[in-house]
């Protein structure tokens, strides 16, 4: 049987660090997934895990939907690609203007990091000025515009190859409104994006009042503001946190849930500005104003998996699923804890499930505070759940779907129960 290691060094030797995100490199070695189903996967070895990851938040009806798969399967037979208009592009595109508050018009791209990167643009060329603001510790991607401020508490750009050039045209700011309305005394600046979740699909909480104020302060000045609802967009609720909480943007970013899990991604928001993207509108000479190209925007095979999806997620059904599971395994959890002594906190809204860990409470925290766990306590965390079928989605966080039920929640808990037991023996985690 070829197992993990062994693939991982023939891995090695064809993909830098043996991967393709550098979010899934693991030592010794990752896991290699052969197949997914609901809410579980097994390994090349034959290993079942519980899956609190769900394909990075993107699988909230659980892997492979039936309902889903059979679109794929139909779409197959027809034309798998031909770069040319289709009626599937229309209905999916309706189906997002109908469910998220601020979408009078859709552009499809490539991914979540296309669409973030559309959407700032789209912003400069309406508000005219090349300033953008985003909150610290937000993430929106891994473009040269989205990594100054990526990093808790550090404005340095997370990645080489980013040019001053570009990152002086980012302005970092804190999550209160206080601090936005200061940043935004430099008029240059003309559009805010915000991870509409709090940083880190909320990792770090946004609370809606505070959300509520940032929308207003950027109204008051007259910015672009953007939702990046790429998680929180049909998992918050069918219209995404903008829609729950009735504060509305004008443009939204979003990918992963909207293509019903598949590769993919979309911009949306006000006609107005849209519509800078409409071939048969000029400004400074330009038609259309705003450039948008991208081979595989809409692709046929993807519409089809994200119009099938959306016909379960319109309802609200797989969001009350998905967020009452959460809530289970978060009340789970916070008993564990409290019973084995173990200082921290379980928190999380919608369907996520976060853990800090420490004495000090999380309040008056910063986002650099909340998110420096220490790596011995991560990896101890994430690899003694894995060894155990559990497997979490990023650090001490992670999300649930519509295919987990109250018996896989339980079965969870007895993994993290004995997980913790480990750590505190290894004095990993002091009672």
């Amino acid at each position: 049987m070829i197992g993990s290691e062994d693939l991982s060094g023939r891995a090695r030797a064809a993909l830098p660090g043996g991967v393709s995100h550098e979010l899934r490199y693991r030592t010794p070695h990752p896991i290699f997934i052969e197949r997914a189903a609901g809410a579980e996967k097994w390994d090349v070895e034959g290993r079942r895990y519980i899956d609190f990851k769900m394909g990075s938040a993107s699988q909230m009806l659980g892997h492979s939907h039936p309902d889903i798969v059979v679109a794929l399967q139909r779409a197959t037979t027809t034309a798998i690609f031909s770069a040319d208009c289709h009626l599937g592009e229309i209905e999916w595109a309706e189906w997002v203007n109908q469910l998220l508050p601020c979408a009078e018009r859709t552009r499809f791209c490539a991914s979540g990091s296309e669409a973030t990167m559309l959407a700032i643009r789209l912003g400069r060329a309406f508000s005219g000025k090349p300033g953008v603001l985003r909150i610290d510790g937000h993430y929106h991607g891994w473009h040269d515009h989205a990594l100054k401020g990526a990093r808790p508490g550090s404005d340095r750009a997370t990645s080489l190859g980013v040019p001053d050039a570009i990152s002086d045209l980012i302005t970092i700011c804190a999550a209160n409104p206080q601090a936005m309305e200061g940043a935004l005394q430099d008029h240059q600046i003309g559009t805010v994006i915000i991870e509409a979740s709090g940083a880190n699909y909320g990792s770090v909480p946004l609370a809606t009042d505070t959300l509520q104020a940032l929308h207003d302060v950027a109204r008051k000045a007259g910015v672009v503001l953007i939702f990046d609802e790429i998680i929180t967009g049909f998992r918050w609720s069918p219209g995404g946190r903008q829609a729950r909480d009735r504060i509305v943007p004008d443009l939204t970013t979003l990918a992963k849930i909207v293509t019903g899990g598949l590769p993919g991604g979309a911009v949306c928001g006000k006609a107005e500005i849209m519509e800078l993207m409409n071939n048969a509108e000029t400004r400074d000479g330009l038609s259309p104003p705003v450039s948008h190209k991208g081979t595989f925007n809409a692709s046929p095979l993807v519409a089809a998996g994200a119009n099938a999806a959306m016909k379960h997620l319109s309802t609200g059904a797989p969001q009350r699923q998905a967020d009452a599971m959460a809530a289970l395994l978060r009340t789970g959890i916070a008993t564990l804890m409290a019973r084995l002594g173990i200082a921290g906190t379980v928190y999380g809204d919608s369907s996520t499930c976060h853990m800090y860990f420490g004495e000090a409470p999380m309040e008056g925290l910063t986002p650099a505070q909340i998110r420096t766990v220490q790596p011995d306590l991560v990896n101890g965390l994430r690899g003694g759940l894995l060894e155990r079928g559990v497997d979490l989605m990023s650090h001490t966080s992670c999300v649930t779907s519509a295919a987990h039920t109250p018996a896989l929640i339980e079965e969870a808990l007895g993994a993290f129960e004995s997980t913790f037991a480990a750590l505190i023996k290894d004095g990993v985690i002091a009672t």
